[in-house]
């Protein structure tokens, strides 16, 4: 079961006030059922005793510099204290959903919103990347680049000598590779130098593809 990366509050009271909830959350019984020996929560207490006293100081007008890294260091390791739990007796059975939001943590979204077919029209543009490469670039021309639809590009292309037949439509490029970043790599053999390669891009997910971008051409290097 995975959480968003985000569940940890930012502000340090807000911190501490999760870490309280935990406090009372985790009681004899379900520290028993949930396999957390006493040592581990015997520090979890000391580092957040510890972390609120420092945090009262560095907020009061008797704070010093000393007492302000003092109060860093203290979250710091009540923060990985957190996460060790989090990941050790938070992610595993025997807990269920109620338990993960006790605690005051997202329960993992199991039924995933699907997503459509891809609508979004993009390009490539091109780059010198190094010899006998070029590097593309994913440029949207229409469409949401934050729509779901868009898990990844199918790269289309085809080499041309000099004086061959130009391409004029991407229904004529007999090449591929799928690649889910939007800035990538091709690379070439040794004789393609001086060639023309043709280049349409196609937002591609689960199979599915959307429109054709437009036709690009470049000298490969």
């Amino acid at each position: 079961m995975a959480f968003n990366s985000d569940w940890l509050p930012g502000r340090r009271a807000d911190q501490l006030t999760m870490c309280r909830n935990w406090t009372v959350v985790l009681t004899a019984e379900t520290r028993t059922a949930w396999g957390i020996p006493q040592t581990q929560y015997n520090e979890l207490l000391n580092l957040f005793d510890t972390a609120q006293e420092l945090l009262q100081k560095a907020q009061s007008s008797d704070r010093t510099p000393v007492i302000n890294e003092q109060c860093r260091e203290a979250f710091a390791a009540l923060i990985a204290k957190m996460r060790f739990f989090k990941g050790h007796y938070f992610l595993l059975p025997p807990l269920i959903n109620a338990d993960i939001v006790n605690l005051g943590l997202t329960p993992h979204d199991t039924h995933p919103t699907p997503s459509g077919p891809p609508a979004a029209e993009v390009m490539a543009e091109t780059y010198l990347a190094g010899r006998h490469e070029l590097g593309i670039q994913v440029v949207y021309v229409s469409g949401n680049p934050e729509d779901k639809a868009n898990k990844g590009y199918r790269i289309w292309y085809k080499v041309v000598p000099p004086g061959g037949e130009p391409v004029t439509s991407p229904d004529q490029l007999d090449k591929s590779f799928y690649t889910r970043r939007k800035k990538d790599v091709m690379q070439f053999a040794y004789e393609d130098s001086g060639k023309t390669v043709y280049i349409a891009i196609q937002v591609e997910n689960d199979g599915k593809k959307g429109p054709w971008g437009p036709l690009v051409s470049a000298i490969i290097p």
